[in-house]
């Protein structure tokens, strides 16, 4: 200390220098005054005394208090079993929170703490999906989300499915309280690096002390960010009750905000939905905005027919998608066991999620009294329905006749996903044929003459030679049909177009031109078909038919209770071809009568057990492609038929003329580049 108290000019001296002489001699004589301290020292030393004084001060006053102050101490953890359910971050992550108040004894956690949310290992698993393109909002990101471990394991077998077919990029975000590491969660699942999935580890810090509004933000905030790195073209999620309810309310706000695809998927549907696996991601961000309306045009004196229909229609699943629209035209003349059934039948059924307890039933009942004739029949019909938005709206036509199983709704939807919206389809174009999607296999022409024989692929050895055994298949028809079919929204509007315009050139072309007045179709069939064949030849326009074990699993039409379309029905045959209380020989005669071919009988099984090729869709380019009249062609050829087709409809129906080489440019969604005199 007392070296410290010296000025720096001594500093380097030595003790003996300031001790006194015994002797009194030498050069330097004893000083008896007291030595005056230089000023500039004194101040040193008070400015010193000032610092430590200030020191002590202050760690007497801020001195730790070892009482019950929340502020102060560390988060307390009390775990039945600590071996099993250790914290999940280190004391230094969570000295930032302020914890519950301890509980002896506690099964779990109190969950009070609702401090500022943390993700502590998201952001390595985002910065590392940069080849995923992410930062693009089209890409081929699929991201499915859970909170509850029963959810993750209902979700991870379909997220796995998914990513091994290698059509999209699937990633896993779990945002649950409990602190399972994510490699253990996959052992558990049996998920394996087969599988192709990315995890993210999407869970806040202190997730078992959280209140539910915390996790409910920090949910959301989680989905803000991989959002931003990712941009999920669809969301998966568990919509049962198995999953946290505060997961639920976050997903679907940020579903709002965002205005992303969420699927929501109910309880026990992986077995029913397993087909979505199969889609990819551009076809999946399609889920929700698609839409179909049902239409069923009655025949008066069938009313047998037509309640057999809507029974089976009611005993469908529609689990994938929105209820949809069911519209009913009734004739003049009704028969009471339709009036009765229609005062009971309700519409969505009672067994179809309806939360707000709405009507999707229209009934349509028409005022004239007479018959109608070819054009009345089909203006009426087409008027039926006009889709609000042509892209994403669609029709399906179901004659009385038809009788469905319970997945057709399930085939209809993965079929227009895949066939209109999906990646490859749009990308090259094949989109821009599809007409339609039939439920049914016809067994005849359109002419009514002569039999069809469905088109067939050689089965492929394992060798990839094919054999000689050929299997069913779907296969693309230019001839459309009335029984079940869903029609595409642009083609239904273009068809609308093409109505009115050829009405309209029939009424003012003396003679009628022979395209107009000649008749293919049948007469079993309603007229509009007719209308319907022609847009399609001229416009190469093709419609999709499922093989023969498929249509066995979506659709039958029964014959013995035929009824002939009212605008071909005379007076004579306008009766009932089969009375209720008709014998056995009655009904063989009328069998014999009706040319409606052998009833493909129904055959329900799961979907894509029912599908060829492992329950994936076939490409349009390996699909078998069949002439209106049922020759076998290809594409090419199919070309050259439309083209000259479409040239002679313009001239001798449109009035339009025959200069080489130019090529009209067609207008979305009209036909008036076929009628040139109509403009």
């Amino acid at each position: 200390m007392r070296g410290f108290f010296l000025s720096d000019e001594e500093l380097g001296k030595k003790d003996d220098d300031h001790k006194p002489f015994k002797n009194g001699g030498g050069l330097r004589q004893p000083n008896w005054n007291p030595a005056r301290v230089p000023p500039r020292r004194s101040l040193k030393r008070i400015a010193l005394v000032l610092v430590v004084a200030s020191i002590v001060y202050l760690f007497i006053k801020n001195i730790p208090v070892l009482g019950p102050n929340a502020q102060m101490r560390r988060p307390s953890y009390t775990y039945p079993d600590f071996s099993t359910t250790l914290p999940r971050h280190p004391a230094s992550d969570r000295s930032q929170a302020a914890p519950p108040k301890p509980q002896a004894l506690a099964t779990t956690p109190e969950r009070i703490f609702n401090g500022p949310v943390r993700f502590l290992e998201l952001a390595p698993t985002l910065h590392g999906i940069s080849g995923t393109r992410g930062n693009m909002v089209i890409n081929r990101n699929v991201l499915f989300a859970a909170s509850s471990l029963r959810s993750a394991a209902t979700l991870l077998p379909i997220a796995c499915q998914m990513g091994s077919d290698l059509k999209s990029y699937v990633h896993f975000a779990l945002m649950s309280r409990s602190d399972i590491d994510i490699q253990e969660l996959r052992k558990v699942n049996g998920i394996d690096d087969s599988c192709q999935i990315i995890f993210h580890d999407a869970r806040p810090d202190y997730p078992q002390i959280s209140t539910d509004d915390r996790m409910e933000t920090a949910v959301f905030r989680a989905f803000h960010h991989i959002f931003n790195y990712m941009h999920p073209q669809a969301i998966f999620i568990d919509g049962s009750i198995d999953e946290e309810t505060f997961f639920l309310r976050a997903a679907q706000q940020h579903s709002k905000a965002k205005k992303n695809t969420l699927i929501e998927l109910p309880r026990r549907s992986a077995k029913r939905l397993e087909w979505l696996t199969k889609l990819d991601s551009q076809a999946l961000r399609m889920w929700h905005k698609i839409h179909i309306d049902i239409l069923i045009h009655a025949i008066p004196g069938a009313s047998g027919s037509l309640i057999r229909l809507l029974r089976s229609l009611s005993a469908a699943d529609y689990t994938s998608s929105s209820v949809p629209h069911l519209t009913i035209e009734l004739p003049h003349d009704i028969d009471p066991p339709t009036k009765r059934f229609l005062e009971t039948f309700t519409w969505p059924p009672a067994h179809v999620y309806n939360p707000t307890n709405a009507r999707y039933l229209s009934l349509r009942h028409r005022i004239p009294h007479q018959r109608m004739n070819e054009e009345e029949s089909s203006a009426r019909f087409l008027e039926s329905f006009w889709p609000a938005q042509p892209e994403y709206s669609h029709i399906l036509v179901l004659s009385p006749q038809v009788e469905l199983s319970p997945d057709f709704f399930h085939y209809l939807k993965y079929s227009l996903l895949e066939y209109r919206y999906s990646a490859v389809s749009t990308y090259q174009h094949w989109d821009r044929r599809l007409f339609g999607i039939s439920l049914e296999q016809p067994n005849q022409l359109l002419d009514g003459k002569g039999a069809f024989t469905p088109p067939s692929l050689l089965k492929s050895t394992n060798s990839g030679d094919p054999s000689d055994e050929e299997i069913s298949t779907s296969f693309l028809w230019q001839a459309p049909t009335s029984n079940a079919v869903l029609f595409l929204g642009e083609r239904w509007m273009e068809l609308h177009d093409f109505v009115s315009r050829s009405l309209e050139a029939k009424q003012e072309s003396d003679p009628v031109p022979a395209l107009l007045s000649e008749k293919i179709v049948s007469t079993q069939y309603p007229s509009w078909l007719e209308h319907a064949l022609r847009l399609a030849r001229a416009r190469g326009y093709w419609m999709l038919y499922p093989g023969d074990d498929t249509a066995r699993n979506l659709a039958t039409v029964h014959s013995e209770l035929n009824h002939l379309p009212e605008e071909y029905a005379s007076h004579e045959s306008s009766k009932p071809l089969l009375a209720d209380d008709a014998s056995e020989e009655e009904i063989e005669n009328v069998r014999q009568k009706i040319r409606t071919g052998i009833e493909t009988p129904l055959a329900p099984v799961s979907l894509l057990d029912s599908l060829p090729n492992k329950g994936n869709l076939r490409p349009f380019n390996d699909l078998p492609i069949v002439t209106w009249n049922g020759r076998s062609t290809d594409l090419e050829e199919l070309d050259a038929l439309s083209a000259k087709y479409s040239a002679e409809f313009r001239e001798k129906v449109g009035g339009c003329g025959t200069e080489p080489g130019k090529k009209e440019e067609r207008e979305p969604l009209s036909a008036q580049d076929m009628f040139c005199s109509t403009d």
